[in-house]
Protein backbone atom coordinates (compact mmCIF):
# COMPACT_ATOMS: atom_id res chain seq x y z
CA UNK A 1 0.00 0.00 0.00
CA UNK A 2 2.63 2.45 0.97
CA UNK A 3 4.69 1.60 -1.99
CA UNK A 4 1.38 2.29 -4.05
CA UNK A 5 0.89 5.62 -2.49
CA UNK A 6 4.25 7.07 -3.35
CA UNK A 7 4.45 6.03 -6.47
CA UNK A 8 1.27 7.36 -7.19
CA UNK A 9 2.14 10.45 -5.50
CA UNK A 10 5.44 10.89 -7.81
CA UNK A 11 4.01 10.51 -11.29
CA UNK A 12 5.54 6.69 -11.10
CA UNK A 13 3.50 3.73 -12.47
CA UNK A 14 5.51 1.87 -9.47
CA UNK A 15 8.48 2.43 -7.42
CA UNK A 16 10.44 -0.34 -5.09
CA UNK A 17 12.37 -0.30 -1.87
CA UNK A 18 14.69 2.07 -1.50
CA UNK A 19 13.62 4.44 -4.65
CA UNK A 20 14.32 8.26 -3.42
CA UNK A 21 11.71 9.49 -5.05
CA UNK A 22 10.38 13.29 -5.21
CA UNK A 23 6.73 13.02 -3.14
CA UNK A 24 3.67 15.24 -3.69
CA UNK A 25 2.07 16.11 -0.14
CA UNK A 26 -1.65 16.65 -0.11
CA UNK A 27 -1.98 18.20 3.48
CA UNK A 28 0.77 20.45 4.78
CA UNK A 29 0.92 20.81 8.79
CA UNK A 30 2.84 22.51 11.24
CA UNK A 31 1.64 22.59 15.13
CA UNK A 32 2.30 25.33 17.74
CA UNK A 33 5.45 23.46 18.58
CA UNK A 34 7.22 23.31 15.77
CA UNK A 35 5.45 25.92 13.87
CA UNK A 36 7.50 28.85 14.57
CA UNK A 37 10.63 27.52 13.25
CA UNK A 38 8.69 26.66 10.07
CA UNK A 39 7.44 30.58 9.69
CA UNK A 40 11.48 31.42 10.26
CA UNK A 41 12.48 28.86 7.70
CA UNK A 42 10.51 30.23 5.63
CA UNK A 43 11.32 34.02 5.95
CA UNK A 44 15.11 33.60 6.45
CA UNK A 45 14.81 31.98 3.28
CA UNK A 46 12.85 34.29 1.29
CA UNK A 47 9.98 31.15 0.44
CA UNK A 48 6.65 31.52 -0.64
CA UNK A 49 3.79 29.31 -0.05
CA UNK A 50 2.93 26.36 -2.90
CA UNK A 51 -0.91 25.97 -1.88
CA UNK A 52 -2.43 27.82 0.87
CA UNK A 53 -5.62 25.45 0.66
CA UNK A 54 -3.27 22.16 1.69
CA UNK A 55 -1.73 24.54 4.13
CA UNK A 56 -2.58 24.40 8.17
CA UNK A 57 -1.70 24.99 11.25
CA UNK A 58 -2.84 23.19 14.28
CA UNK A 59 -2.59 24.63 18.09
CA UNK A 60 -2.98 21.13 19.88
CA UNK A 61 0.48 20.78 22.20
CA UNK A 62 -1.00 23.54 24.22
CA UNK A 63 -3.81 24.72 23.15
CA UNK A 64 -4.67 26.35 26.47
CA UNK A 65 -1.66 28.74 26.42
CA UNK A 66 -0.71 27.73 29.57
CA UNK A 67 3.02 28.29 28.78
CA UNK A 68 4.63 31.99 27.60
CA UNK A 69 6.51 30.50 25.55
CA UNK A 70 3.91 28.24 23.61
CA UNK A 71 1.37 31.57 23.43
CA UNK A 72 4.51 33.50 21.59
CA UNK A 73 4.68 30.59 19.17
CA UNK A 74 0.60 30.76 18.42
CA UNK A 75 0.60 34.27 17.99
CA UNK A 76 3.62 34.01 15.36
CA UNK A 77 1.78 31.10 13.83
CA UNK A 78 -1.23 33.50 13.48
CA UNK A 79 -0.08 36.23 12.56
CA UNK A 80 2.33 34.28 9.58
CA UNK A 81 -1.84 32.64 8.43
CA UNK A 82 -3.46 35.82 7.74
CA UNK A 83 -0.96 37.23 6.01
CA UNK A 84 -0.89 33.77 3.44
CA UNK A 85 -4.34 32.52 3.84
CA UNK A 86 -3.44 29.75 5.25
CA UNK A 87 -6.16 28.03 7.97
CA UNK A 88 -5.40 28.06 11.39
CA UNK A 89 -7.26 25.05 13.70
CA UNK A 90 -6.75 27.30 16.61
CA UNK A 91 -6.90 26.28 20.19
CA UNK A 92 -10.61 25.14 20.17
CA UNK A 93 -10.02 22.53 17.83
CA UNK A 94 -7.97 19.43 18.87
CA UNK A 95 -5.21 17.28 18.29
CA UNK A 96 -4.10 17.58 14.18
CA UNK A 97 -4.09 14.58 12.77
CA UNK A 98 -6.91 13.75 14.31
CA UNK A 99 -9.04 16.70 13.07
CA UNK A 100 -7.35 16.13 9.35
CA UNK A 101 -9.12 12.67 9.18
CA UNK A 102 -12.43 14.08 10.62
CA UNK A 103 -12.82 17.30 8.51
CA UNK A 104 -11.90 14.59 5.53
CA UNK A 105 -8.62 16.62 4.55
CA UNK A 106 -7.54 12.85 3.95
CA UNK A 107 -8.80 9.55 2.91
CA UNK A 108 -7.20 6.16 2.16
CA UNK A 109 -4.88 6.90 -0.81
CA UNK A 110 -3.62 10.15 0.43
CA UNK A 111 -0.29 11.71 2.00
CA UNK A 112 -0.06 14.48 4.58
CA UNK A 113 3.25 15.64 6.32
CA UNK A 114 3.25 17.53 9.81
CA UNK A 115 5.23 18.82 12.66
CA UNK A 116 3.69 15.61 14.70
CA UNK A 117 6.22 12.70 14.76
CA UNK A 118 3.03 10.61 15.24
CA UNK A 119 1.52 12.13 11.87
CA UNK A 120 2.02 7.91 10.86
CA UNK A 121 -1.37 7.64 12.53
CA UNK A 122 -3.27 8.22 9.25
CA UNK A 123 -2.20 5.01 8.14
CA UNK A 124 -5.68 4.35 10.43
CA UNK A 125 -7.70 5.40 7.17
CA UNK A 126 -5.11 3.69 4.85
CA UNK A 127 -3.26 7.29 4.11
CA UNK A 128 0.38 7.85 4.14
CA UNK A 129 1.40 10.62 7.01
CA UNK A 130 4.98 10.96 8.44
CA UNK A 131 6.11 13.37 10.74
CA UNK A 132 9.21 15.56 9.41
CA UNK A 133 11.02 18.41 10.61
CA UNK A 134 11.21 21.92 10.43
CA UNK A 135 13.05 22.45 7.18
CA UNK A 136 11.03 19.57 5.52
CA UNK A 137 7.84 20.71 6.30
CA UNK A 138 9.12 25.41 5.47
CA UNK A 139 10.05 22.85 2.12
CA UNK A 140 6.56 21.00 1.35
CA UNK A 141 4.70 24.53 2.46
CA UNK A 142 7.21 26.15 -0.29
CA UNK A 143 7.45 23.61 -3.08
CA UNK A 144 4.47 21.12 -2.35
CA UNK A 145 6.70 18.43 -2.24
CA UNK A 146 9.60 16.47 -0.02
CA UNK A 147 11.88 13.27 -1.19
CA UNK A 148 11.17 10.16 0.35
CA UNK A 149 12.90 7.23 0.56
CA UNK A 150 10.46 4.05 -0.01
CA UNK A 151 10.60 1.77 2.68
CA UNK A 152 10.49 -1.79 2.59
CA UNK A 153 7.31 -3.26 3.72
CA UNK A 154 6.73 -6.15 6.89
CA UNK A 155 2.89 -7.41 6.52
CA UNK A 156 1.56 -8.38 9.62
CA UNK A 157 -1.20 -11.18 9.15
CA UNK A 158 -3.44 -11.30 12.27
CA UNK A 159 -5.29 -14.23 12.90
CA UNK A 160 -7.87 -15.48 15.45
CA UNK A 161 -10.10 -13.82 17.85
CA UNK A 162 -8.57 -11.37 20.04
CA UNK A 163 -9.78 -12.64 23.92
CA UNK A 164 -12.48 -10.96 26.11
CA UNK A 165 -11.35 -7.79 27.58
CA UNK A 166 -8.26 -6.73 25.41
CA UNK A 167 -8.59 -3.03 23.72
CA UNK A 168 -6.91 -1.61 21.01
CA UNK A 169 -3.99 -0.03 23.75
CA UNK A 170 -3.12 -3.78 24.59
CA UNK A 171 -3.05 -5.21 20.47
CA UNK A 172 -0.35 -2.37 20.41
CA UNK A 173 1.16 -3.25 23.69
CA UNK A 174 1.30 -7.18 22.84
CA UNK A 175 2.66 -6.03 18.90
CA UNK A 176 5.59 -3.67 20.93
CA UNK A 177 6.73 -6.86 23.17
CA UNK A 178 7.05 -8.89 20.44
CA UNK A 179 9.13 -6.57 18.31
CA UNK A 180 10.62 -4.13 20.28
CA UNK A 181 11.85 -0.31 19.63
CA UNK A 182 13.77 -1.22 16.62
CA UNK A 183 13.24 -5.06 15.18
CA UNK A 184 10.72 -3.44 12.62
CA UNK A 185 12.97 -0.33 12.03
CA UNK A 186 12.29 1.99 9.12
CA UNK A 187 9.95 -0.63 7.84
CA UNK A 188 6.13 0.05 6.70
CA UNK A 189 3.61 -2.24 8.56
CA UNK A 190 0.98 -3.44 6.48
CA UNK A 191 -1.62 -4.95 8.43
CA UNK A 192 -3.50 -8.40 7.24
CA UNK A 193 -5.67 -10.86 8.19
CA UNK A 194 -9.09 -11.66 9.93
CA UNK A 195 -8.57 -9.88 13.17
CA UNK A 196 -8.05 -6.36 11.40
CA UNK A 197 -11.63 -6.93 10.11
CA UNK A 198 -13.16 -6.53 13.67
CA UNK A 199 -11.56 -3.00 14.47
CA UNK A 200 -13.22 0.01 14.26
CA UNK A 201 -11.56 3.41 12.87
CA UNK A 202 -10.55 4.32 16.34
CA UNK A 203 -9.19 1.14 17.39
CA UNK A 204 -6.64 1.58 14.56
CA UNK A 205 -5.69 5.14 15.49
CA UNK A 206 -4.61 3.53 18.73
CA UNK A 207 -2.77 0.75 16.74
CA UNK A 208 -1.50 3.75 13.96
CA UNK A 209 -0.01 5.90 16.53
CA UNK A 210 2.16 3.54 18.35
CA UNK A 211 4.02 2.88 14.63
CA UNK A 212 6.35 5.46 16.30
CA UNK A 213 7.00 3.90 19.07
CA UNK A 214 7.95 0.78 17.13
CA UNK A 215 10.81 2.64 14.95
CA UNK A 216 8.47 1.70 12.33
CA UNK A 217 7.59 4.40 9.29
CA UNK A 218 4.05 3.76 9.36
CA UNK A 219 1.61 1.22 10.26
CA UNK A 220 -1.26 1.06 7.47
CA UNK A 221 -4.72 -0.45 7.43
CA UNK A 222 -6.47 -1.60 3.67
CA UNK A 223 -9.58 0.73 4.79
CA UNK A 224 -12.82 -1.72 4.10
CA UNK A 225 -16.32 -0.58 3.42
CA UNK A 226 -16.91 1.42 6.83
CA UNK A 227 -14.06 3.02 7.14
CA UNK A 228 -14.01 4.37 3.12
CA UNK A 229 -17.88 5.46 3.86
CA UNK A 230 -16.78 7.52 6.71
CA UNK A 231 -13.94 9.02 4.68
CA UNK A 232 -16.45 9.66 1.69
CA UNK A 233 -18.93 11.36 4.11
CA UNK A 234 -16.08 13.69 5.27
CA UNK A 235 -14.28 14.57 1.92
CA UNK A 236 -16.47 13.58 -0.67
CA UNK A 237 -14.04 12.14 -2.51
CA UNK A 238 -12.76 8.46 -3.64
CA UNK A 239 -10.27 6.80 -2.02
CA UNK A 240 -6.99 6.72 -4.52
CA UNK A 241 -5.84 3.45 -2.75
CA UNK A 242 -8.27 0.87 -1.07
CA UNK A 243 -5.47 -1.83 -0.34
CA UNK A 244 -2.02 -4.07 -1.68
CA UNK A 245 -2.05 -5.04 -5.37
CA UNK A 246 -2.95 -9.48 -4.85
CA UNK A 247 0.84 -9.77 -6.26
CA UNK A 248 1.94 -7.75 -3.33
CA UNK A 249 5.73 -8.77 -2.45
CA UNK A 250 6.76 -8.24 1.24
CA UNK A 251 10.25 -8.19 2.66
CA UNK A 252 8.94 -10.66 5.44
CA UNK A 253 5.41 -11.71 6.10
CA UNK A 254 4.73 -12.44 9.77
CA UNK A 255 1.62 -14.47 11.18
CA UNK A 256 0.27 -13.57 14.74
CA UNK A 257 -2.39 -15.45 16.77
CA UNK A 258 -4.29 -12.92 18.13
CA UNK A 259 -6.12 -15.31 21.12
CA UNK A 260 -2.85 -15.31 22.86
CA UNK A 261 -2.97 -11.41 23.26
CA UNK A 262 -2.63 -10.60 27.05
CA UNK A 263 -3.75 -7.24 28.92
CA UNK A 264 -0.44 -5.44 28.89
CA UNK A 265 1.21 -2.38 30.46
CA UNK A 266 4.41 -0.44 29.74
CA UNK A 267 7.07 -0.25 32.59
CA UNK A 268 8.02 3.22 32.77
CA UNK A 269 11.03 4.54 30.92
CA UNK A 270 10.03 2.39 27.65
CA UNK A 271 7.48 1.99 25.58
CA UNK A 272 8.41 -1.81 24.75
CA UNK A 273 9.07 -2.56 27.77
CA UNK A 274 5.87 -4.20 28.71
CA UNK A 275 4.64 -6.81 31.23
CA UNK A 276 1.40 -9.18 31.82
CA UNK A 277 -0.54 -6.17 33.70
CA UNK A 278 -0.27 -9.12 36.55
CA UNK A 279 3.68 -8.85 37.06
CA UNK A 280 2.88 -4.79 37.80
CA UNK A 281 1.82 -6.17 41.31
CA UNK A 282 -0.87 -3.49 42.12
CA UNK A 283 1.56 -0.36 42.08
CA UNK A 284 0.14 2.00 43.83
CA UNK A 285 -0.67 5.37 41.92
CA UNK A 286 -0.82 9.21 42.24
CA UNK A 287 -2.47 10.15 39.35
CA UNK A 288 -3.90 9.16 35.87
CA UNK A 289 -4.41 10.34 32.65
CA UNK A 290 -6.58 9.16 29.42
CA UNK A 291 -6.31 10.45 26.24
CA UNK A 292 -3.31 12.08 23.59
CA UNK A 293 -3.21 10.97 20.15
CA UNK A 294 -3.25 7.65 20.90
CA UNK A 295 -6.29 7.04 22.78
CA UNK A 296 -8.53 10.21 22.87
CA UNK A 297 -11.11 9.02 21.00
CA UNK A 298 -14.99 8.61 21.18
CA UNK A 299 -14.74 4.63 22.06
CA UNK A 300 -11.89 5.52 24.50
CA UNK A 301 -14.06 8.47 26.64
CA UNK A 302 -17.03 5.93 26.59
CA UNK A 303 -14.95 2.63 28.07
CA UNK A 304 -13.29 4.74 30.30
CA UNK A 305 -17.24 6.18 31.69
CA UNK A 306 -18.48 2.73 31.52
CA UNK A 307 -15.45 1.77 34.39
CA UNK A 308 -16.11 5.21 36.30
CA UNK A 309 -19.88 5.56 35.79
CA UNK A 310 -21.21 5.44 40.12
CA UNK A 311 -17.48 5.43 41.26
CA UNK A 312 -14.79 8.12 42.70
CA UNK A 313 -11.67 8.27 42.23
CA UNK A 314 -9.17 6.88 44.89
CA UNK A 315 -7.95 9.42 47.76
CA UNK A 316 -4.90 10.89 46.58
CA UNK A 317 -5.06 10.19 43.13
CA UNK A 318 -5.67 12.54 40.30
CA UNK A 319 -7.22 11.81 37.08
CA UNK A 320 -7.30 13.72 34.13
CA UNK A 321 -9.40 13.59 30.94
CA UNK A 322 -8.67 15.25 27.42
CA UNK A 323 -10.61 14.10 24.65
CA UNK A 324 -8.49 14.45 21.18
CA UNK A 325 -10.59 16.67 19.53
CA UNK A 326 -13.72 19.08 20.13
CA UNK A 327 -16.14 17.39 18.34
CA UNK A 328 -15.26 14.29 20.52
CA UNK A 329 -15.75 16.68 23.76
CA UNK A 330 -19.20 17.79 22.25
CA UNK A 331 -20.37 14.43 21.68
CA UNK A 332 -19.06 13.25 25.31
CA UNK A 333 -21.30 16.56 26.19
CA UNK A 334 -24.23 15.18 24.98
CA UNK A 335 -23.88 11.82 25.91
CA UNK A 336 -23.47 12.57 29.40
CA UNK A 337 -20.06 11.16 29.51
CA UNK A 338 -18.64 14.84 31.20
CA UNK A 339 -21.17 14.17 33.64
CA UNK A 340 -20.24 10.95 34.74
CA UNK A 341 -15.76 12.40 34.68
CA UNK A 342 -16.58 15.27 36.69
CA UNK A 343 -18.78 12.86 39.33
CA UNK A 344 -16.23 10.66 39.41
CA UNK A 345 -13.58 13.61 40.68
CA UNK A 346 -11.55 13.40 37.24
CA UNK A 347 -10.47 16.96 36.26
CA UNK A 348 -11.34 16.91 32.30
CA UNK A 349 -9.75 19.59 29.95
CA UNK A 350 -10.27 21.34 26.62
CA UNK A 351 -9.38 19.07 23.58
CA UNK A 352 -5.42 19.00 22.51
CA UNK A 353 -2.25 16.67 23.04
CA UNK A 354 -2.24 17.27 26.88
CA UNK A 355 0.84 15.53 28.60
CA UNK A 356 3.20 15.21 25.49
CA UNK A 357 5.70 18.09 25.18
CA UNK A 358 4.95 19.63 28.13
CA UNK A 359 1.39 20.10 26.77
CA UNK A 360 -1.35 21.70 28.92
CA UNK A 361 -2.25 18.71 31.36
CA UNK A 362 -1.14 15.57 32.26
CA UNK A 363 2.33 16.28 33.80
CA UNK A 364 3.39 15.00 37.12
CA UNK A 365 6.23 15.44 39.52
CA UNK A 366 9.37 13.86 41.57
CA UNK A 367 8.13 10.68 42.65
CA UNK A 368 4.28 10.78 41.29
CA UNK A 369 3.47 7.21 39.68
CA UNK A 370 1.30 8.28 36.96
CA UNK A 371 -0.85 5.26 35.07
CA UNK A 372 -1.25 6.80 31.29
CA UNK A 373 -2.99 6.05 27.84
CA UNK A 374 -0.53 8.21 26.31
CA UNK A 375 2.22 6.72 23.87
CA UNK A 376 5.22 7.61 25.33
CA UNK A 377 6.89 7.19 28.88
CA UNK A 378 10.61 8.15 27.99
CA UNK A 379 12.06 9.95 31.22
CA UNK A 380 10.97 13.31 31.52
CA UNK A 381 8.65 13.26 28.47
CA UNK A 382 5.48 14.13 31.21
CA UNK A 383 7.45 14.91 34.10
CA UNK A 384 9.85 14.14 36.50
CA UNK A 385 8.05 10.78 37.85
CA UNK A 386 7.35 7.40 36.25
CA UNK A 387 4.47 6.45 33.81
CA UNK A 388 3.21 3.17 33.42
CA UNK A 389 1.50 2.80 29.60
CA UNK A 390 -1.96 1.08 29.82
CA UNK A 391 -5.46 1.41 27.82
CA UNK A 392 -8.51 3.04 28.79
CA UNK A 393 -9.89 0.75 31.06
CA UNK A 394 -7.12 -0.14 33.08
CA UNK A 395 -6.05 3.50 33.54
CA UNK A 396 -9.78 4.60 34.67
CA UNK A 397 -10.28 1.12 36.79
CA UNK A 398 -6.35 1.96 38.39
CA UNK A 399 -7.99 5.60 39.08
CA UNK A 400 -10.67 4.04 41.58
CA UNK A 401 -8.41 1.42 42.70
CA UNK A 402 -5.20 3.83 43.72
CA UNK A 403 -3.06 0.80 42.16
CA UNK A 404 -2.59 -0.45 38.33
CA UNK A 405 -5.83 -2.67 38.22
CA UNK A 406 -8.15 -4.21 35.45
CA UNK A 407 -11.82 -3.35 35.50
CA UNK A 408 -12.96 -6.65 36.85
CA UNK A 409 -10.39 -6.45 39.87
CA UNK A 410 -11.30 -2.71 41.32
CA UNK A 411 -11.40 -3.43 44.86
CA UNK A 412 -14.94 -2.63 47.67
CA UNK A 413 -12.13 -0.28 48.88
CA UNK A 414 -9.42 1.73 47.38
CA UNK A 415 -5.84 1.69 48.20
CA UNK A 416 -4.81 4.79 50.41
CA UNK A 417 -1.42 5.94 50.81
CA UNK A 418 0.02 6.51 54.11
CA UNK A 419 1.80 10.04 53.81
CA UNK A 420 4.98 9.00 54.97
CA UNK A 421 4.61 6.42 52.18
CA UNK A 422 4.91 9.44 49.50
CA UNK A 423 6.94 11.65 51.09
CA UNK A 424 10.09 8.63 51.04
CA UNK A 425 9.37 8.66 47.69
CA UNK A 426 9.41 12.21 47.27
CA UNK A 427 12.54 12.79 48.53
CA UNK A 428 14.14 9.56 46.97
CA UNK A 429 13.04 10.74 43.72
CA UNK A 430 14.73 14.59 44.68
CA UNK A 431 17.67 13.03 45.60
CA UNK A 432 17.87 10.68 42.32
CA UNK A 433 16.78 13.92 40.23
CA UNK A 434 19.94 15.75 41.82
CA UNK A 435 22.27 13.11 41.04
CA UNK A 436 20.65 11.60 38.13
CA UNK A 437 23.69 11.21 36.16
CA UNK A 438 25.22 9.27 38.77
CA UNK A 439 28.61 9.68 37.19
CA UNK A 440 31.62 7.94 38.43
CA UNK A 441 34.34 9.99 40.89
CA UNK A 442 36.89 7.22 40.41
CA UNK A 443 38.55 6.86 37.02
CA UNK A 444 41.21 4.73 35.64
CA UNK A 445 42.75 5.24 32.57
CA UNK A 446 46.06 5.37 30.63
CA UNK A 447 48.00 8.21 30.56
CA UNK A 448 49.38 11.04 27.94
CA UNK A 449 51.96 13.07 29.20
CA UNK A 450 52.31 16.09 27.55
CA UNK A 451 54.87 18.06 29.20
CA UNK A 452 54.50 21.50 28.08
CA UNK A 453 53.24 24.76 29.68
CA UNK A 454 50.44 27.22 28.07
CA UNK A 455 48.83 25.04 25.32
CA UNK A 456 46.20 27.42 24.11
CA UNK A 457 42.94 26.65 22.52
CA UNK A 458 44.19 27.02 19.12
CA UNK A 459 46.76 24.68 19.50
CA UNK A 460 43.49 21.90 21.25
CA UNK A 461 41.06 23.15 18.42
CA UNK A 462 42.40 25.18 16.10
CA UNK A 463 39.86 28.15 14.66
CA UNK A 464 39.61 26.66 11.11
CA UNK A 465 37.41 24.57 12.69
CA UNK A 466 34.94 26.83 14.94
CA UNK A 467 32.51 25.94 12.12
CA UNK A 468 32.08 22.56 13.50
CA UNK A 469 29.35 22.13 15.94
CA UNK A 470 28.36 18.32 15.77
CA UNK A 471 29.45 17.08 18.67
CA UNK A 472 30.00 13.84 17.44
CA UNK A 473 32.76 15.62 14.58
CA UNK A 474 34.50 17.47 17.24
CA UNK A 475 37.26 14.69 18.37
CA UNK A 476 38.91 14.33 15.16
CA UNK A 477 40.39 17.51 15.34
CA UNK A 478 41.62 17.26 19.08
CA UNK A 479 45.40 18.72 19.00
CA UNK A 480 45.56 19.21 15.40
CA UNK A 481 47.27 22.24 16.11
CA UNK A 482 49.77 20.90 18.56
CA UNK A 483 53.23 20.30 17.24
CA UNK A 484 54.13 16.39 17.70
CA UNK A 485 50.84 15.88 18.93
CA UNK A 486 48.96 15.87 15.31
CA UNK A 487 48.01 12.65 15.50
CA UNK A 488 46.66 12.55 19.03
CA UNK A 489 42.93 11.90 17.88
CA UNK A 490 43.46 8.86 15.83
CA UNK A 491 46.28 7.04 18.15
CA UNK A 492 44.19 7.97 21.52
CA UNK A 493 41.37 5.81 23.23
CA UNK A 494 38.36 5.86 25.13
CA UNK A 495 39.29 6.17 28.82
CA UNK A 496 42.48 7.71 28.41
CA UNK A 497 44.00 10.45 31.03
CA UNK A 498 45.85 13.70 29.59
CA UNK A 499 48.65 15.55 31.98
CA UNK A 500 49.54 18.46 31.26
CA UNK A 501 51.68 21.31 32.37
CA UNK A 502 50.75 25.42 33.45
CA UNK A 503 47.97 27.23 31.98
CA UNK A 504 45.77 24.52 29.91
CA UNK A 505 43.45 25.58 27.50
CA UNK A 506 44.57 29.58 27.60
CA UNK A 507 43.45 31.94 24.77
CA UNK A 508 39.87 32.06 23.08
CA UNK A 509 35.89 30.96 24.97
CA UNK A 510 35.19 28.28 22.39
CA UNK A 511 33.67 25.56 24.14
CA UNK A 512 34.97 23.24 21.51
CA UNK A 513 38.02 23.22 22.77
CA UNK A 514 36.42 21.17 25.81
CA UNK A 515 33.69 19.36 23.96
CA UNK A 516 36.41 17.61 21.58
CA UNK A 517 37.88 15.77 24.34
CA UNK A 518 34.57 14.95 25.42
CA UNK A 519 34.00 13.80 21.60
CA UNK A 520 36.76 11.54 21.49
CA UNK A 521 36.20 10.04 24.91
CA UNK A 522 39.19 11.12 27.19
CA UNK A 523 37.72 11.04 30.66
CA UNK A 524 39.67 13.24 32.20
CA UNK A 525 42.54 16.07 32.49
CA UNK A 526 44.89 16.92 35.02
CA UNK A 527 47.24 20.19 34.95
CA UNK A 528 49.20 22.48 36.92
CA UNK A 529 46.61 25.10 35.93
CA UNK A 530 43.89 25.56 33.72
CA UNK A 531 43.20 28.76 31.87
CA UNK A 532 40.19 30.91 33.67
CA UNK A 533 38.00 30.48 30.91
CA UNK A 534 38.79 27.32 29.72
CA UNK A 535 38.49 25.64 33.31
CA UNK A 536 35.16 27.09 34.13
CA UNK A 537 34.18 25.52 30.56
CA UNK A 538 35.29 22.24 31.57
CA UNK A 539 33.82 22.29 34.80
CA UNK A 540 30.06 23.84 33.55
CA UNK A 541 30.29 21.04 30.85
CA UNK A 542 30.78 18.55 33.13
CA UNK A 543 33.99 17.39 31.94
CA UNK A 544 36.47 16.65 34.90
CA UNK A 545 39.61 18.58 35.12
CA UNK A 546 42.37 18.44 37.88
CA UNK A 547 45.00 20.86 39.31
CA UNK A 548 48.48 19.38 41.15
CA UNK A 549 51.64 21.16 42.49
CA UNK A 550 53.87 18.29 41.30
CA UNK A 551 53.93 15.23 40.18
CA UNK A 552 57.46 14.06 40.85
CA UNK A 553 56.46 11.75 43.58
CA UNK A 554 54.42 9.33 41.13
CA UNK A 555 57.46 8.63 38.11
CA UNK A 556 55.19 8.55 35.66
CA UNK A 557 55.44 8.66 32.10
CA UNK A 558 53.47 7.95 28.76
CA UNK A 559 51.56 4.98 28.51
CA UNK A 560 50.97 4.47 32.69
CA UNK A 561 47.75 3.75 33.80
CA UNK A 562 46.41 5.66 36.87
CA UNK A 563 43.51 5.72 39.07
CA UNK A 564 42.65 9.05 40.29
CA UNK A 565 39.90 9.58 42.69
CA UNK A 566 38.16 12.92 42.34
CA UNK A 567 36.29 12.87 45.92
CA UNK A 568 39.57 12.68 47.71
CA UNK A 569 42.19 14.04 44.83
CA UNK A 570 43.97 10.73 45.53
CA UNK A 571 46.05 10.15 41.93
CA UNK A 572 48.36 6.67 42.26
CA UNK A 573 50.06 4.87 39.64
CA UNK A 574 49.31 1.82 39.22
CA UNK A 575 52.03 0.66 37.87
CA UNK A 576 54.24 1.38 40.47
CA UNK A 577 51.65 1.84 43.24
CA UNK A 578 53.10 5.34 44.22
CA UNK A 579 50.34 7.85 45.05
CA UNK A 580 50.06 11.48 45.92
CA UNK A 581 46.96 13.83 46.98
CA UNK A 582 46.13 16.83 45.40
CA UNK A 583 43.40 19.19 45.14
CA UNK A 584 40.37 17.38 44.91
CA UNK A 585 36.74 18.74 43.22
CA UNK A 586 34.95 21.24 44.96
CA UNK A 587 31.52 21.59 46.22
CA UNK A 588 30.02 23.54 43.27
CA UNK A 589 32.43 20.97 40.90
CA UNK A 590 31.09 17.77 41.89
CA UNK A 591 27.18 19.03 42.35
CA UNK A 592 27.87 20.26 38.55
CA UNK A 593 29.93 16.89 37.52
CA UNK A 594 26.95 15.08 39.02
CA UNK A 595 23.99 17.31 37.59
CA UNK A 596 25.72 16.55 33.67
CA UNK A 597 26.25 19.81 33.33
CA UNK A 598 25.35 23.94 34.69
CA UNK A 599 22.26 23.25 33.12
Amino acid sequence: MTEKILALHSGRDEVKTGDIVDVEIDVRVARDFGGPNVVKNIQDNNLGIDDPSKTFFTFDTNPTGSDQKYATNQQICRVFAREHGIKVYDINAGIGTHLIIEEGLVYPGTTAISTDSHANILGAVGAFGQGMGDRDIAVAWSTGKVWFKVPATVKLNLTGQFPEGIFAKDIVLNLLSEFGANTLLGYSIEMAGEAIETLSLDDRITISSMATEMGAINIIFPPGDEIIGYCKERSGKEPLVTGPDEDAVYDQVINIDVSKFIIMVSKPGKPHDTVDIIKTGKTKIDSAFIGSCTNGRMEDMRTAAGVLEGRKVAPGVVLKIVPSTNSVWDQCLEEGIIRIFKKSGALVSNAGCAGCAAGQVGQNGPGEITVSTGNRNFPGKQGKGEVYLASPAVVAASAVAGYITTPDKIPAEPAVFEPSEKLERIKKAKKETKLSFDKPTIMEGRVWVIDFDNIDTDMIFHNKYLTVTDFDEMGQYTFDNLGGYEDFAGKAEKGDIVITGKNFGSGSSRQQAVDCFKSLGVQLIIAKSFGAIYERNAINAAFPILVYKTLDELDIKDGDKIHVNFETGLIKNLENEKSIKTDPFSDVQIEIYQNGGLF
